[in-house]
């Protein structure tokens, strides 16, 4: 039930996005008699709805029955184009911290250093601290294994011979060959795991999230302590659920993309 207690609820504006909402995901069009079921609200009331949003072009109709247009994608770019990217991939990461009840990040290559640009964390007794802008080396972290991997010889080679401009010294140093069959590992099951690696107590697993081409842009891991966490939860549980997150933020960047900047429009204009 709605509170309808604030004097200045709109009540036509709520069933009008409840007529929306029920158009879900599916491509078919839908009956009168099926929208209204679905929006639970009148007949009457719902046939006003969609001859409305058909006058301002969200609804089209085909015979008896109603579908949504194109022009619906508007109300979400609205939302896209207020927002820097990393803050409209913080919510996605939020809705995984509450799946898993792990902290979860971000993170972008910098050289030889990963460097966090989303992070959603729980409360937690953990040996380093991470916020953003934190830097570790890549190699001995998921997110960096799984930067790394993506990387030709020729980037990898260049981002290798960068040193670490990170405060954090590793206990794991591990030479070319085996950094070079870890990395082929990681290309081969397209996702990373750093057991301690980093840091004692320190466990996560990551994936990459890639643009409309298949580029990946950034990483998104599952951190957890290994006291408290093994590894068959992070790579049977958790990976599923960050996989599918990895691939909600993909998409998300795509549209994000095709949004038109304003320093383009100004190059564009005769």
């Amino acid at each position: 039930m709605r509170d309808r207690t604030n004097p200045d609820f709109v009540e036509a504006l709520a069933r009008g996005l409840d007529v929306l909402k029920a158009f879900g995901t599916e491509r078919r069009g839908l009956s009168l008699s099926e929208v209204s079921t679905r929006a639970g609200l009148p007949r009457p009331t719902v046939r006003r709805l969609l001859i409305t949003l058909s006058e301002l072009g969200y609804v089209r109709s085909s015979g008896s029955l109603f579908s949504l247009t194109p022009r619906v994608l508007d109300l979400g770019m609205a939302y896209f184009s207020s927002q820097g990217f990393w803050e409209i991939a913080e919510p996605r990461l939020a809705e995984l911290v509450t799946i898993t009840g792990e902290s979860c990040s971000i993170a972008q290559l910098d050289g030889s250093d990963i460097v966090y640009v989303a992070r959603v964390a729980v409360p937690r007794l953990v040996t380093l601290s991470v916020t953003i802008g934190t830097r570790f080396p890549a190699i001995q972290t998921s997110l960096g294994k799984v930067l790394l991997a993506s990387l030709s010889t020729a980037e990898l080679d260049a981002a290798l011979s960068v040193p670490s401009r990170s405060d954090v010294t590793p206990s794991w140093q591990p030479q070319r060959p085996e950094i070079d069959r870890v990395l082929a590992g990681v290309r081969a099951q397209g996702w990373a795991v750093s057991d301690q690696q980093l840091a004692a107590a320190i466990r996560s697993i990551a994936v990459p999230l890639t643009d409309a081409d298949g580029h990946v842009f950034a990483a998104v891991n599952v951190n957890a302590h290994a006291a408290e966490t093994s590894i068959e939860t992070l790579t049977g549980i958790y990976l599923p659920q960050l996989q599918k997150t990895a691939a909600e933020i993909s998409h998300d960047r795509q549209l994000w993309m095709q949004i038109p900047r304003r320093d383009e429009a100004v190059t564009k204009r005769p």
